[in-house]
C-alpha cells in the first residue's frame, strides 16, 4: 500500500533540508522543534527510510542521507504541484480565471452589457470570456445544449421553459422605428391600427405582439428581417416602419426615430436565463451576481 503523504510534512523536510537544522525550520513554520521532529519521524515512518543522518552533537547542521537527497526534488515537485493546483482553484473560486460563456440578444449586448463586463474583468485580467449575441431562441437553445454557462434574453412563454430559471432584470418598452421624415415620426405616441396603413417589417422581436390585440399587423407584414443590421437598412431606405424594443433602437441612428406604442403597452422582460438543475461555474455565478447589485442600484 503507498503512503499517503502530508503536504505540511514536505514542507517541513524541505525546510529542513534547505535551512540545515531542525530549529530554523521550526522557526520558519511556526512551530516548535519537537513538532517539527515529530512531522519529520512520521514522514520517515511513510517512507520506510531516513531522511536525516544521525545529527552530531558538536555540530548544529542537519545532513541529508542519500535517501533524502534523492527525494527532496521529488518533495518539492509534489508541493509545487499541489501549489499550483491550489493556487488555480482559489482563481478559479475568486473568478479570477477560467473560462466564462454567455449569449445575450443584441440589444443588451450591445448598450449595456459592454460598460459591465468591462468594470467586471477590471478585477480578473485572466479570465477569459467568450461572449455570443443571437435572438432570445438562439439564445434559448445555447443555454439548452450547454455551449454557454447563461444568458440573457426574454422568455416569450415562461412556462413553456420549466427546465429554465429566469432571472428578470430590465424592462423594455415596445415602439415603433421608421425614418425621420415618415408620417408616424411626427408623433408622441402610436396606437397599433395607425400601423395597418403603413408597410409593416416584422421581426425577431414582433412576437412580443402575438398576444395583444395587434397580432393582427404580423399577419399583414410584408417582409419579415431577422438581422439587425438589414432591418435598419431597409427602414432607412424607406421600405416601411416595425415595431422594436427600446433597449434595441439603433441610437446612433440620426435617420430613423422611436415613437413608443401605447395601445397596446408591450413590455419586454429581459433577463438571465440558466438552466435549473446546473450549477453555474464560480466566475460565471459570480458574473450574474455583479449583474444582479448593479442592476439593483439603478
Amino acid at each position: 500500500m503507498l503512503p499517503e503523504l502530508k503536504i505540511t510534512q514536505l514542507r517541513h523536510f524541505v525546510w529542513v533540508a534547505e535551512l540545515k537544522g531542525f530549529h530554523a525550520a521550526a522557526e520558519k513554520a511556526h512551530r516548535t522543534q519537537p513538532a517539527i521532529s515529530l512531522s519529520i519521524r512520521d514522514l520517515e515512518n511513510k517512507l520506510g527510510e531516513s531522511l536525516f543522518e544521525k545529527r552530531n552533537a558538536k555540530t548544529a547542521k542537519t545532513e541529508l542521507t542519500p535517501f533524502g537527497q534523492h527525494f527532496l526534488p521529488k518533495a518539492k515537485e509534489l508541493i509545487a504541484h499541489h501549489d499550483r493546483i491550489a493556487e488555480d482553484m482559489t482563481l478559479l473560486a475568486e473568478h479570477k480565471t477560467g473560462h466564462l460563456r454567455l449569449a445575450s440578444v443584441p440589444s443588451i449586448a450591445s448598450q449595456v452589457l459592454p460598460e459591465l463586463l468591462l468594470e467586471f474583468v477590471a478585477e480578473a485580467p485572466e479570465l477569459h470570456v467568450s461572449f455570443f449575441d443571437d435572438n432570445s431562441d438562439a439564445v434559448l437553445k445555447m443555454v439548452e445544449n450547454q455551449q454557454v454557462d447563461f444568458g440573457i434574453a426574454n422568455l416569450f412563454h415562461e412556462h413553456e421553459h420549466s427546465d429554465k430559471t429566469f432571472t428578470p432584470i430590465w424592462e423594455d418598452h415596445i415602439g415603433v422605428v421608421c425614418p425621420q421624415d415618415h408620417p408616424l415620426a411626427q408623433q408622441k405616441e402610436v396606437h397599433w391600427k395607425a400601423l395597418r396603413e403603413h408597410r409593416h417589417i416584422s421581426n425577431g422581436t414582433s412576437r412580443l405582439l402575438e398576444d395583444t390585440e395587434a397580432r393582427s399587423l404580423l399577419g399583414h407584414s410584408q417582409f419579415y428581417v431577422s438581422n439587425m443590421i438589414s432591418l435598419v437598412a431597409m427602414l432607412e431606405a424607406g421600405f416601411g416602419v416595425t415595431t422594436l424594443p427600446r433597449y434595441a433602437f439603433p441610437k446612433e441612428s440620426n435617420t430613423l426615430t422611436f415613437v413608443p406604442l401605447v395601445t397596446p403597452e408591450v413590455i419586454r422582460r429581459i433577463g438571465i436565463v440558466k438552466l435549473t438543475n446546473k450549477s453555474l461555474t464560480p466566475p460565471a455565478q459570480a458574473l450574474v451576481d455583479f449583474i444582479l447589485s448593479k442592476s439593483a442600484k439603478q
